[in-house]
């Protein structure tokens, strides 16, 4: 599970303190597949980067029972100047995996063939995003993160994708920020509204999409 406890997280602006989330107090429970939704601006990605570690609450701790993914697809923090195979062997060392095992699996799904062994800086923005998701697939989460999902790649390699990510959410769970409901309603079967600082919980999905469209119609 990930707990917020008394999480603030707020932003100085020239019109003022732009507040993300106001002392949240909440429990995510293990396997839950949680879509998060929210205005523009709401605070949605800021969300997934403090449960992910990447930006920090200005009070406040969230504790993190389990292992937690980087945001999936994610290319930014590759070193450009290492292949793409040594990049793995980093991220492999980093998660206690052996680095053999990891580059044989993403060097078989990413189908990178000769450029897994050149520099990533030679790569397009697809390949690295492969690269990304080979890895992401490779190490077994409790936690996903996806911050609007993309897929990469021909139909075949999109399908492989889908299939193995589905896979792993059998045993794991899932936040998810996307913009469209319909791929909410797909993945989550429950939700996190966030609106004005508040972060709102609802087991069942629909009602919180119902919710989020309710505060869309007073914005």
């Amino acid at each position: 599970m990930i707990e917020f406890r008394d999480v603030s997280k707020y932003y100085p602006t020239p019109g003022g303190r732009k507040v993300v989330l106001d002392h949240l107090n909440l429990t995510l429970p293990s396997g839950a597949k949680i879509g998060v939704l929210g205005r523009n601006g709401a605070g949605k990605s800021t969300l997934l980067g403090m449960v992910a570690g990447t930006a920090h609450p200005n009070r406040g701790e969230i504790r993190r029972h389990a292992s937690i993914s980087w945001p999936l697809g994610f290319a930014g923090s590759f070193h450009a100047d290492l292949t793409g195979a040594q990049n793995v062997r980093f991220v492999a060392r980093i998660y206690g995996m052996d680095t053999d095992t990891l580059v044989d699996y993403v060097e078989d799904f990413a189908e990178l063939g000769e450029f897994m062994d050149m520099p990533v800086r030679a790569y397009s923005s697809g390949m690295k995003a492969r690269l990304a998701f080979g890895m992401s697939m490779g190490i077994a989460f409790d936690w996903y993160l996806v911050d609007e999902i993309t897929a990469v790649g021909d139909s075949a390699f999109r399908r492989k994708s889908l299939a193995v990510f589905q896979d792993r959410l059998r045993e794991a769970g899932l936040l998810m920020v996307s913009h469209s409901i319909g791929t909410i309603r797909s993945y989550c079967d429950s939700g996190l509204v966030l609106e004005g600082g508040t972060a709102r919980y609802f087991e069942d999905v629909d009602e919180a999409i119902a919710h989020h469209e309710r505060n869309m119609r007073r914005r």
